[in-house]
């Protein structure tokens, strides 16, 4: 038997989500706008992995809180995703600089010298 009881959430509940998922989605688009406005491949990578980890962190606060509520029992199993996106975010932006670093180094552009 499901104990799953779907209704209409609490005012203070629907408010809540809804202010998380805004702030996941202004996040995102912040950082993204990061990608445009900015000059170089080595400024443009750092916004959108910033705003991507911000907004999942968001949009998994607005889940947490809507499940919780209509499950009448506290849900933590989306904090794994957000976990997730927060350790690969990282290692994924490594990867990425250190091929931008090795072309640039190909083409003998300005950039620090390996250590």
């Amino acid at each position: 038997m499901n104990d799953f009881i779907v209704g209409p959430l609490p005012m203070w509940a629907e408010i809540l989500t809804a202010v998380f998922v805004v702030l996941g989605a202004a996040f995102a688009a912040i950082g993204s706008f990061g990608l445009v406005r900015l000059g170089s491949f080595f400024q443009r990578i750092h916004a959108p992995t910033i705003g991507a980890t911000l907004g999942v962190w968001c949009v998994t606060a607005a889940t947490i809180v809507y499940f919780s509520v209509q499950g009448f029992s506290l849900f933590l199993h989306t904090a794994l995703i957000a976990l997730f996106v927060a350790l690969t975010a990282p290692v994924t932006t490594i990867f990425l600089m250190r091929a931008a670093l090795f072309r640039e180094r190909q083409k003998g552009g300005e950039i620090p010298p390996p250590t």
